[in-house]
């Protein structure tokens, strides 16, 4: 039963991974216990996550690159493995791999080799050195600590535009009036839309003129300030938009 369940399940995420090829890994019980997963010239670009009680695993010639950081780690119980005939990328990506194998040698058969660089075509992946993954480490630390850096930089900015809004919202303005200029009638205070403009109307007839003809007078605008309303003005200004006008 154990086994149908996992074999169905692995079979729903080997399809994803076949590249179209319509073949997917096979799952069998294994003579020796276990669970045996044959993935072999699938044209898998990338493995499975595989059943946890997977005792082996045959996944030679396809087309992987690499092997995904962990997913040899929860197969506590494989007793054989096979990886070779694929075209590893050997640079930072395959360290994983490279980790796990020196650590396995005994359950892998034929080791795998790197197919690229060119540099380091038929090498194998056990004999890549630690100096070799060096620069690995550093690009790691060096991007996490750009990351920690520019979160540090978020926060601040978004802290300091709420502190901003804060302050704005209980800052007061205080707008003072001169006594002598308490009665006073600006142009900027008249409307210069025509909706606030006075009909033209016909003035009367300048027999004195020599342009022959009637004159057109606009009648003076009055001042939109009402100096009788200033102090409801005021009060609404003070309470409903704290801006507090004093008169000196």
């Amino acid at each position: 039963v154990l086994c149908s369940l996992s074999l169905a399940l692995f079979l729903l995420l080997a399809t994803s991974n076949a590249q179209g090829t319509g073949k997917v890994c096979l799952c069998s019980a294994s003579p020796h216990g276990g669970l045996l997963v044959n993935c072999t010239s699938l044209s898998l670009m990338e493995l499975p996550r595989l059943p946890s009680h997977t005792t082996e695993l045959y996944a030679h010639n396809n087309r992987l690159t690499s092997v995904a950081p962990g997913l040899f780690d929860r197969l506590v119980g494989l007793r054989k493995v096979s990886l070779s005939e694929n075209p590893f990328h050997c640079d930072c990506r395959i360290q994983y791999l490279r980790n796990w194998l020196l650590k396995n040698k005994g359950i892998v058969q034929k080791e795998p080799v790197c197919a690229s660089p060119s540099s380091l075509a038929h090498t194998l992946i056990t004999d890549l050195s630690d100096d070799f993954f060096s620069s690995c480490a550093l690009a790691k630390c060096t991007d996490g600590m750009y990351n920690i850096v520019m979160a540090v930089m978020l926060c601040g900015l978004i802290a300091l535009l709420l502190w901003s809004l804060r302050l704005a919202r209980k800052s007061t303005i205080t707008l003072c009036i001169d006594k002598r200029h308490s009665g006073f009638e600006a142009d900027s205070l008249r409307s210069l839309k025509p909706k606030h403009r006075r009909r033209l109307h016909t003035g009367t007839w300048d027999s004195s003129s020599d342009m022959g003809s009637g004159m057109f007078f606009e009648d003076q605008e009055r001042p939109l300030l009402n100096m009788e309303l200033l102090p409801q003005v005021l009060d609404v200004l003070h309470k409903k938009h704290n801006i507090k006008i004093k008169a000196t």
